[in-house]
């Protein structure tokens, strides 16, 4: 007679990182970190279909929810250890944490952090007070300058996931929910190295085992997916969602989520900017890339979550400004509330105005007008306009089209 499979409560029992390692850090962190807020999105769930809760961790002092984590690393630390000082490699949001919590238990950090960076991040992590290097061009560059620092300067290097004390740190996000909301079906959760995902996953699975874990990467770095499946991730591009863009998931990590993730969703750019729109237009709060994964896994495949109860983590929301405007801006052109027009007519004056004149009677809003005499497809005695017009939707962008047709001025798309 064969033995029966262990159930994924038992599962979780045998993994390097158990319930008990995440209660315990949950007692450990308590008071120094937030209690973040869970809330149910009543239009997030019109859109998608499902029953969409919302775990709040970029309310987090860093704005995200790394500092669970790090926080529990550094508390672990022997008083030799702490006074001697740690060092870590980041691409901003662990970097925050340890760097805030270093300098609160006043353990001297150094931060290595790959060039592009956000912005945002390096200063944030300077002003929490550590010392940061800007190194290599991948997490991968920065990770091996930093363990030659940890060895020269005989440091405790602080993993970003794959780390027992970390890992059941970010772990105490999965408890909150389980405390406060009595039953559900679904944890989508971002993926980067999985940390968090295999410290939630490990506190759902033990409690609730018939709760299904997604996570979610990004389709430039599917680094899960491939581990998996047994496979070398094939990795790289630029991707919105920095903070979860890595070459290879932990080994811990792996070991817990090959056990207990049910699924994982990879989503496009497209997805990741559509999600940060909507957390920002339909919740009123900042998602950088990494932290609107989960929702971006609910606009891929709504049907996978249709109809069910889904937990979503925003884990952070530290987006660079800049990006965030470009993104907001972008969801308009895509919406077709900011299109670009070309007009073709005679070079007369009051050509201008009288089209202008036809947008402005429409209700369209323009916002920038180019004006070429000299291009080579246009009549030597004629002009070309480039306007850029904003509307209210697609369909108001099509009532200022056809009025400018009706008065003559037909536009023609604008390659």
């Amino acid at each position: 007679m064969t033995a029966k499979p262990p159930t994924a409560a038992e599962a979780a029992t045998s993994l390097p990182v158990t319930l008990a390692d995440i209660e315990a850090a949950a007692k450990a962190i308590e008071g120094q970190i937030e209690s973040t807020p869970l809330r149910y999105s009543r239009t997030l769930s019109e859109i998608t279909g499902a029953q969409v809760w919302i775990k709040f961790e970029n309310l987090q002092f860093t704005a995200s929810f790394k500092e669970r984590g790090a926080l529990n690393k550094l508390l672990s630390l022997s008083n030799s250890e702490k006074a001697a000082g740690v060092i870590a490699m980041s691409a901003g949001n662990h970097a925050q944490g340890v760097a805030y919590h270093a300098s609160r238990l006043g353990i001297p950090s150094t931060i290595v952090m790959p060039q592009g960076t956000p912005f945002v991040k390096i200063e944030h992590t300077r002003n929490f007070g550590a010392n940061v290097i800007i190194h290599g061009e991948t997490l991968a560059d920065a990770d091996k300058h930093a363990r030659d620092l940890e060895k020269r300067d005989s440091l405790t290097f602080v993993h970003p996931f794959d780390d027992k004390h970390v890992i059941a740190g970010q772990g105490t996000v999965g408890l909150e929910i389980l405390d406060e909301l009595a039953d559900f079906d679904v944890m989508v959760i971002p993926v980067g190295g999985g940390g968090l995902s295999s410290g939630i996953a490990t506190a759902i699975k033990s409690r609730r085992p018939a709760v299904s874990i997604i996570g979610v990467e990004p389709a430039l770095y599917p680094s899960l997916s491939a581990e998996l499946r047994g496979e070398e991730a094939k990795v790289g591009g630029a991707t919105i969602a920095e903070g979860i863009a890595v070459k290879k998931v932990g080994k811990l990590t792996a070991e817990i989520l090959r056990k207990l993730m049910d699924r994982v969703i990879l989503v496009s750019e497209d997805e990741l900017e559509r999600a940060i729109t909507l957390y920002a237009t339909v919740e009123k709060t900042v998602a950088e890339g990494a932290g609107a994964a989960g929702l971006a896994a609910l606009l891929a495949e709504p049907h996978h979550f249709r109809g069910r109860k889904v937990v979503l983590v925003l884990s952070g929301g530290n987006i660079d400004t800049r990006l965030l405007a470009s993104v907001l801006t972008r969801s308009l052109v895509r919406e077709k509330r900011i299109t670009s027009i070309r007009i073709i007519g005679n070079d007369q004056p009051g050509l201008l105005a009288k089209v202008s004149t036809v947008i402005g009677e429409s209700g369209g809003n323009i916002i920038e007008v180019n004006h070429n005499r000299l291009a080579l497809d246009v009549p030597a005695k004629g002009a070309e306009f480039d306007i850029t017009i904003e509307t209210r939707d697609s369909r108001h962008t099509q009532e200022i089209i056809d009025a400018l047709g009706k008065a003559g001025y037909p536009p023609r798309p604008h390659t």
